[in-house]
């Protein structure tokens, strides 16, 4: 069980790593409280690497009154997920790694943090002319579907949908990484803080008060520079 009070974080990670990773060869605090951006949720993000584990795993625990979340790794298998991080263009692992505060090192670190900023810096791969028409499709199909909708309830679900396809096309075709859940709006903001405002403010009107006007006039003007909606002509798989 978890205690009730709530240690300093990294006090509370400090003692975490002592007490259940003694023999670590390195551990880094992330996440939001390493950003300062902590909430009364947050937890604690650790990083463990210990050259004598099999394979990577995950575990979560409350310790200290927080909430721990352990990513642990042997010398190589971060590495596995710093690439599988790279090819769905959502770098958690190196960024975790990049900005995570130093709680232990027996020398192994500073390699594996260039390593994540490298990785950070050189940005996602660059979109095809045939991925960036494919997305422009299920877009297109997405809001052909928003227009039609005259059911409330469904609106809401599709335009869930079409707010995570066009900030995934914004940001892919301008080499930025993407995010899930409240990072969509964190890599919009890195992206183009302004930019960002005006999408979550036509989204806000539409879920507010049912005007649809504002995001299909935003949706076409991302598209345009590529050629709008497509449909006509469109073929997948066609051999």
């Amino acid at each position: 069980m978890g205690n009730h009070y709530k240690l300093h974080p990294i006090n509370a990670a400090h003692k975490f790593i002592k007490s259940h990773f003694p023999y670590c060869d390195g551990a880094l605090l992330a996440g939001s409280v390493v950003r300062g951006e902590a909430t009364e949720t947050s937890d604690l993000d650790i990083v463990i690497f210990d050259k004598t584990y099999s394979s990577s795993y995950r575990e979560s625990l409350i310790e200290y009154g927080w909430k721990i979340e352990v990513f642990a790794h042997n010398l190589e298998s971060y590495r596995e997920y710093f690439q599988s991080d790279y090819r769905r263009a959502r770098p958690s692992l190196p960024r975790m790694v990049s900005e995570g505060i130093i709680l232990k090192d027996n020398g192994i670190i500073n390699a594996i943090k260039y390593e994540a900023k490298e990785l950070l810096a050189k940005g996602p791969e660059i979109w095809t002319t045939e991925t960036i028409n494919t997305k422009r499709y299920f877009i297109t199909d997405s809001l052909d579907d928003f227009i039609g909708c005259n059911n409330r309830a469904e609106g809401i679900f599709i335009a869930n949908t079409l707010a995570e396809l066009v900030s995934e096309f914004v940001l892919r075709t301008n080499n930025m990484w993407i995010g899930r859940s409240k990072w969509i709006i964190r890599s919009l903001k890195e992206y183009d803080i302004s930019f960002a405002e005006q999408f979550v403010e036509v989204f806000d009107l539409y879920y507010k008060s049912d005007s649809k006007k504002e995001v299909i006039k935003l949706v076409d003007e991302i598209l345009l520079p590529y050629g709008g909606r497509l449909f006509h002509g469109f073929s997948l798989g066609k051999k």
